[in-house]
């Protein structure tokens, strides 16, 4: 019972989740009480001198040890400093999943710099937009004039027994990038320092890191969520696999032959998982799974069932949040069963869905959900390129949604992807979720195009074969949406519509087609 009343105080609800509870009570009553507040450079040194050969990062064949990343990230701060980066300056890290991107964002820490992590396929105009932005005294895996750069792969020349580090905090652990919905990029600069303490165990503990298990993370970590699941599972002291980018079968293998107990995962990840052949999904053991996690996108109805069907609910986990951090919900599929679609109740935050005037609504009526966190005296994030919209410290991602009864949310979409059809409210989230189910599409974008009777006409952008059926697509979909709803053109593309992390820009797919 003393379990359930902590977890509960902290925001958690307690539901069939014995691992969770067993993360928990390890990482938390175990350690908190005894182990003082480190910093991420000290954490990292205490590892390595803890178990010199304990492995802490894979990739494919080859494993690190948490000794070996030490020492490399050591080597990379010395060479960081002789670039004069310091304290609180920004490094970009443009590297892809690799070795090389997880030492450059260590190496950041030990000096008290900030990592800055954007994808290393970004275009050129972007790539310097950014880093004007961030000001940033280096670049690491690309080169950008007028900055000092840093090539792809970089291994800093070993320093020996050189001098020692001083011990330093970065004022904020991470700067993610946003501009989906503007066009325009901006920093998002955490409020968090780079210190191991209660937060960070209770962060581990959450994603099922409990620092002598292994953790498999295929997505790419410039991605906020997977950034988080990898430095989280490492400060833990968990064994992370990571995979250079996201595929079905490898990530299967990768939790079958590393026996891992997590792994992360967005819903375009869960649904190709799923829609491999049956035999061949079926052929990896997934016995060890303790925890899969998704987040970054919703998640169907029918495809969150078919994965706790397959694996069981108390495994399936989803998290609920914005790179910003004013607040998250959490849930298992225990508690989904009883509230399906549900994203989970508000943890140590509240919300609230009000109308475009700012009003309160009614409980199960749809409008926008707001939120703002709860028992923080500081700002989570602070934005670098734009200005944050708070109202009485409340805050919206443009999310739509509701909740019920219990106060479990439910999303429908973002406001700027609703589609207003002969001045119906169509949602491009569950029009996509429908043309998911179909066997034959891969992945679906669905916008609106202009229409003169209609006002707007629905659209979808499926990747299939080209000789899929549209006459049976149309019959498929009619058994699942109201006819208002049904696109009334399709097209179909080769390459993929969503990113790694399962981003996709409506906005962007639209505009191409206008």
């Amino acid at each position: 019972m003393a379990i359930r009343v902590v977890l509960e105080r902290v925001g958690v609800t307690v539901v069939t989740a014995p691992f969770f509870v067993e993360c928990f009570m390890r990482t938390i009553f175990c350690t908190v009480t005894t182990a003082p507040e480190l910093s991420f450079a000290a954490r990292f040194v205490e590892l390595a001198e803890e178990g010199k050969d304990r492995p802490a990062l894979t990739m494919a064949d080859h494993t690190m040890s948490f000794a070996d990343l030490d020492g490399r990230a050591t080597d990379l701060a010395h060479h960081f400093l002789s670039l004069d980066v310091g304290v609180g300056d920004f490094v970009t890290v443009a590297e892809p999943n690799s070795f090389a991107f997880v030492v450059a964002c260590m190496a950041c820490w030990k000096i008290g710099a900030t990592p800055q992590p954007v994808s290393s396929r970004l275009p050129r105009r972007e790539l310097e937009a950014i880093v004007d932005l961030a000001d940033s005294k280096v670049v690491v895996g690309m080169d950008v004039a007028g900055r000092q750069s840093l090539p792809l792969g970089f291994v800093a020349p070993p320093v020996g027994d050189g001098p020692a580090l001083p011990d330093v905090v970065s004022a904020a652990w991470k700067a993610p990038t946003s501009g989906g919905s503007t066009g325009r990029p901006k920093l998002i600069v955490s409020g968090d320092p780079s210190t191991y303490g209660a937060d960070s165990r209770g962060r581990a503990a959450m994603i099922g890191a409990t620092g002598d298990n292994v953790v498999v993370i295929p997505g790419p970590l410039y991605h906020n969520g997977p950034f988080i699941w990898m430095f989280a599972s490492l400060l833990a002291g968990s064994h992370v696999v990571l995979l250079p980018r996201f595929d079905a079968e490898t990530t299967l293998a990768a939790i079958a032959d590393h026996g891992a107990e997590g792994v992360y995962l967005v819903p375009t990840m869960m649904q190709r998982i799923w829609k491999l052949p049956e035999a061949d999904r079926l052929s990896y053991d997934m016995s060890s799974l303790k925890v899969a996690f998704h987040l970054g996108e919703p998640c169907a109805k029918w495809l969150k069932q078919a994965w706790i069907d397959w694996i069981g609910p108390e495994k399936v986990w989803e998290l609920y949040a914005g790179t910003e951090g004013q607040g998250l919900t959490v849930l298992n599929g225990v508690e989904w069963l009883e509230h399906p679609g549900s994203v989970g109740k508000p943890v140590g935050s509240e919300m609230k869905i009000c109308d475009e005037d700012g009003v309160e609504v009614p409980t199960g009526e749809v409008g926008d959900v707001w939120m703002r966190l709860l028992g923080r005296e500081t700002a989570p994030y602070m934005y670098v390129g734009a200005e944050t919209v708070s109202v009485d410290g409340w805050e919206t991602l443009g999310d739509i949604g509701w909740m019920d009864d219990a106060g479990y949310l439910f999303l429908a979409d973002r406001r700027k992807d609703m589609i207003l059809v002969g001045g119906a409210n169509v949602y491009p989230a569950e029009v996509e979720a429908a043309l998911n189910e179909h066997e034959g599409i891969s992945s679906a974008a669905v916008v609106g195009l202009p229409d003169d009777e209609m006002g707007n006409r629905i659209h979808a952008i499926i990747e299939a074969d080209a000789d899929i059926d549209l006459g049976e697509l149309a019959v498929f979909l009619g058994e699942r949406l109201v006819r208002y709803k049904i696109p009334r053109t399709f097209e179909t593309v080769a390459e993929p519509l969503r990113d790694d992390a399962g981003k996709i820009r409506r906005s962007a797919l639209r505009a191409e087609r206008l």
